[in-house]
C-alpha cells in the first residue's frame, strides 16, 4: 500500500491515528515508508469512535494543513467514509485506503456527502499482480 501511496506522491501534511496499538504500528510503519516527516498524533479519540467524533475532530483541524491520514477502526471508518461521500462503500478492508477528496474550503466546514472518492486500494488487488511502477518502487525500498 505505501509503494502504491509513494508511486502517486501521496503525502499527507498531518497523520492522526488510533491510540490502539496496533493502529500506531501502522501509521509508524506507514509515516517510515512514504518518508512522512510530520508527527504523528495519537488520539484515543479516534478508538472505536462514532462518525459524529471523527467529523468533530476533522473539524477542529487547523485550515493550513492540506490533507490528513486517519488510521483507525473499523466498522467505523467505513461508516465514516459513507457519511462523507455519495456512493454506497460496503466495507474498507484491513490496510485499505479510501482517499477522499473533500469540497471544503476549511476543515470546520466538513458536512455529510461533501466528498469524493479519489481512490480506494487494498491489499488483495496486488495479490496476484502488482504493476510494474509498485513492483519498481518496491524494489528500490528493498535495497535500502
Amino acid at each position: 500500500m505505501s509503494s502504491y501511496l509513494s508511486l502517486r506522491q501521496v503525502k499527507p501534511n498531518l497523520i492522526l491515528s488510533s491510540s490502539a496499538l496496533r493502529a500506531q504500528l501502522t501509521a509508524d510503519k506507514l509515516a517510515k515508508k512514504i518518508e512522512y516527516k510530520g508527527r504523528i498524533h495519537y488520539m484515543e479519540e479516534l478508538y472505536l469512535s462514532r462518525s459524529e467524533t471523527l467529523m468533530s475532530t476533522l473539524s477542529l483541524q487547523d485550515n493550513s494543513i492540506g490533507s490528513i491520514f486517519l488510521i483507525g477502526h473499523n466498522p467505523e471508518l467505513t461508516e465514516f467514509g459513507n457519511l462523507l461521500i455519495e456512493e454506497n462503500f460496503t466495507k474498507l478492508p484491513t490496510l485499505g485506503i479510501l482517499a477522499i477528496n473533500l469540497k471544503i474550503q476549511n476543515w470546520e466546514d466538513i458536512q455529510e456527502k461533501c466528498g469524493k472518492v479519489d481512490f480506494f486500494i487494498h491489499p488483495k488487488q496486488f495479490k496476484y499482480y502488482m504493476p510494474k511502477q509498485i513492483r519498481t518502487t518496491w524494489d528500490k525500498r528493498e535495497e535500502r
